[in-house]
């Protein structure tokens, strides 16, 4: 089974989602699971996690309301306020859902300490009673905090979404090369190999532009810790879905089959209890 491990939903609201710029016009509209269905049909993919794309509950049973509603929607990694004094009363009704794996924050958008602020610990750590994961998006310049993190809460389950979006376009690698082999050393952390193509040149990026960044992946995390997603829709700016896939699976391609299986969807359905 390939499982997508990291695509969004929307209706398009240009205040909410203010963060896709001009320049971004392809995803400027509505993506539903309708939109996708189709994509995964053609790339012979069973099914996805959706992931938040907005800082919102109604985001969360939004999402929760497309698993329900198509099968290809495996599972779902909400938003909830990490930081609420209500946040395990929030934790216990949400656990009532069945579709709902994990929780993340756009921490990429707080200061680079955010994620090993005490509060955001404590509220992450009380995932852990409800058996939920958590998703780490990040910049290179947020690692540190995020170390900080998972070496604090050993009980959670994490995975970095997007490599932690290094900076492909500049060739930028031995910093967030350096972090990414510290942060591996945790065992309770995973990575998703998406969101590479828009770190990259949007218009002018090659396969081998990311294969030094997949050494790292494999050489740190090994295959039992790496998850393919697409980021669909916001690879668009930059791939279509089938370039995004073969990246990967081109990568993979010497590994062999065992490989294969486990990085395109077997470690997805592990990490967030698919079924």
């Amino acid at each position: 089974m390939i499982i997508d491990a990291h695509q969004h939903f929307w209706y398009f609201d240009p205040v909410r989602d203010s963060w896709i710029t001009d320049d971004m016009a392809v995803i400027r509209r509505d993506f539903l699971p309708a939109d996708l269905e189709p994509v995964l049909t053609e790339n012979g993919v069973d099914g996805c996690v959706a992931v938040q794309a907005s800082q919102s509950e109604e985001e969360t049973m939004f999402l929760v309301n497309m698993a329900q509603s198509y099968d290809i929607v495996k599972g779902v990694v909400g938003w909830v306020d990490l930081q609420a004094p209500t946040l395990y009363d929030r934790l216990e009704f949400f656990s009532n859902y069945e579709e709902i794996k994990g929780f993340r924050h756009v921490a990429q958008a707080e200061p680079d300490d955010f994620l090993a602020r005490p509060d955001v610990i404590q509220g992450i750590r009380q995932l852990a009673a409800f058996d939920l994961t958590y998703d780490i998006l990040i910049y290179p310049t947020q690692l540190k905090a995020a170390m900080q993190l998972v070496r604090s809460v050993p009980e959670v389950n994490f995975v970095i979404d997007h490599i932690a979006k290094p900076y492909i376009k500049k060739q930028e690698i031995s910093k967030w090369s350096n972090f990414m082999t510290e942060i591996a050393k945790h065992k309770n952390v995973s990575c998703k190999l998406s969101g590479m193509v828009t770190e990259a040149d949007w218009h002018n990026w090659s396969k081998k532009d990311f294969f030094p960044y997949l050494d790292v992946m494999f050489e740190q995390f090994g295959p039992d810790r790496l998850l393919f997603g697409s980021d669909w829709p916001v690879c668009l700016v930059a791939a279509n879905y089938t370039q995004v896939k073969n990246i990967v699976e081109d990568y993979l391609m010497p590994w062999g089959e065992d490989v294969r299986e486990k990085v395109m969807g077997a470690n997805a359905q592990e990490f967030y209890g698919l079924v």
